[in-house]
């Protein structure tokens, strides 16, 4: 967000009492795996969407436990949702043993034009009713999302929408936008609350730089019904130090996470690694090659010692490279996902260990 804000809310560090500050639990946390459906939304790669139906079959497929639907078309946007929807929908992950771990809205509370934000209210509580029929519980929500462009040859771009979001926003001050951002999550928690959802503020950019920014809007909306998605890919820092800092400050807060990249393995011999990028925002995405660290061993680690029971779910959602002058395809999302899936099953597993011999239990 604003470097005003960001540098008035780093002063002497984290948020105190934002987050709980939790100490360790005496007792590890229970985490789940799960798909996010805008792996297969059809903006990434080349190809078409798949059906809700079908993303709970791959999970089923590659030993995710639940399930998160995007919140628009082709998988859920709400007005494609009523009560009977809901019910067959869960009859149909009930019965391949899966749950539906949320919903996730794209929304954006910062736009200074009232008609706008007004819009995205209404399309936020069909979201926060639909999310009560499906007895999903939470609702992932952004400050801002500014939307993004699918390409008629394939793939998408995120640059497109934030450049239209940038222009709209040049005349306002960061004091503004957080104000307006903040009097309709107060709205939305309330709502929440009616319907027995929980809303889940993702540490997700622009006006979000920091998760002490996240915290601070959470300490402000004031509610029960209304906590944190603190994600480690968009954490600023990936050190172990500050992401075990960032779980812990958090703590009974988190009720949802995410998990993402791209993953590959040389042979069967050899572990998977997790590979980095640049570029995802717009223009060429090319991959960099392995990373050094597993940013997401501490993450988890953390997130056992601190007794999160939850689900933390695979996302695709970045820009994808091209093989023969074209955007990889479906293919590619499938193998995607399965790797996504091991390679989580196993940082889990260290995590978990780690995490037991920490506490003593």
């Amino acid at each position: 967000m604003a470097e005003s804000i960001t540098r008035r809310t780093l002063i002497g560090g984290s948020l105190t009492g934002a987050g709980m500050m939790a100490a360790p639990s005496k007792r590890l946390g229970n985490i789940k795996m799960g798909i996010y459906s805008i792996t297969y939304l059809g903006y990434w790669y080349r190809g078409d969407a798949l059906t809700i139906e079908q993303v709970a079959d791959r999970a089923k497929m590659y030993g995710y436990e639940g399930i998160e639907i995007e919140g628009k078309r082709p998988h859920g946007f709400p007005l494609d949702w009523p009560r009977r929807r809901c019910q067959e929908f869960k009859k149909y992950v009930a019965g391949k043993g899966l749950t539906i771990s949320g919903v996730a809205a794209d929304n954006d509370f910062s736009s200074p034009i009232t008609e706008h934000r007004e819009a995205q209210l209404a399309l936020v509580h069909d979201l926060i009713r639909m999310t009560s029929e499906l007895d999903a519980k939470v609702l992932r929500i952004y400050l801002v999302w500014s939307g993004a462009t699918k390409l008629p040859e394939g793939g998408g771009r995120y640059d497109i929408a934030q450049k239209i979001w940038d222009y709209t926003q040049e005349k306002f001050t960061d004091t503004q936008r957080w104000e307006w951002c903040r009097d309709c999550f107060i709205e939305a928690a309330r709502w929440a609350g009616e319907y027995g959802v929980t809303l889940a503020l993702q540490n997700h950019k622009p006006i979000i730089t920091n998760y002490n920014l996240m915290l601070k809007m959470i300490k402000e909306v004031n509610s029960p019904h209304f906590k944190a998605c603190l994600d480690a890919p968009l954490l600023e820092n990936k050190e172990a130090d500050y992401v075990r800092k960032a779980v812990f400050d958090t703590g009974s807060l988190q009720v949802q996470s995410h998990f993402g990249g791209d993953f590959e393995r040389e042979s069967r011999d050899k572990p998977i690694q997790l590979i980095g990028a640049r570029g995802q925002w717009g223009g060429e995405y090319v991959r960099t090659g392995p990373m050094k660290e597993n940013f997401y061993l501490p993450f988890c680690q953390a997130l056992y010692e601190t007794g999160y029971n939850g689900f933390i779910s695979y996302e695709l959602c970045h820009p994808l490279h091209k093989v023969n002058g074209q955007v990889v395809g479906l293919d590619y999302a499938h193998n995607s996902t399965q790797l996504a899936a091991e390679f989580m099953r196993n940082t889990l597993a260290q995590a978990r260990k780690a995490a037991a011999t920490k506490l003593g239990v």
